[in-house]
């Protein structure tokens, strides 16, 4: 058996563009995307914390150091610039593995530009200190 786990997590992120007329997909600056392990065109679940909408999508790069998350496509009917997002992605791992598994999760607060928290094995340490001044 496999479960569905939690594999990493982007908390308060600030939707910064909405572009309606682009093909879908969530643009993520790419250094963000590195620090808690999502990859390109990665399937995630996005929660709009300040409208209770929830979508499934891809996360796309976006600039590196951008700090953009910009809602593309259809789901930018679903937000708009300034709300709150969680952005979340899963893995499949036996009981086995999950027992031991920990989430790679950053919080964000003050538009994107300071981590509140940051719990992942994956971020690079000078990345992190630009969004720690």
């Amino acid at each position: 058996m496999l479960l569905d786990i939690l594999h990493s997590k982007i908390l308060r992120a600030e939707v910064t563009d909405a572009q309606l007329h682009y093909e879908g997909s969530l643009g993520i600056d790419s250094e963000i995307m590195e620090m808690v392990g999502l990859l390109p065109n990665e399937k995630i679940l996005v929660g709009d914390i300040s409208n209770g909408n929830r979508f499934e999508t891809y996360a796309i790069p976006a600039p590196a150091g951008s700090r953009q998350f910009c809602l593309n496509g259809a789901v930018a009917h679903l937000g708009k610039v300034g709300d709150l997002i969680v952005i979340m992605s899963f893995a499949r791992m036996t009981p086995e593995e999950a027992k031991t598994w920990k989430p790679r999760v950053v919080v964000f607060g003050d538009s994107n530009s300071r981590i509140v928290k940051l719990t992942s094995d994956v971020a690079d340490p000078a990345v992190v200190a630009k969004f720690r001044r």
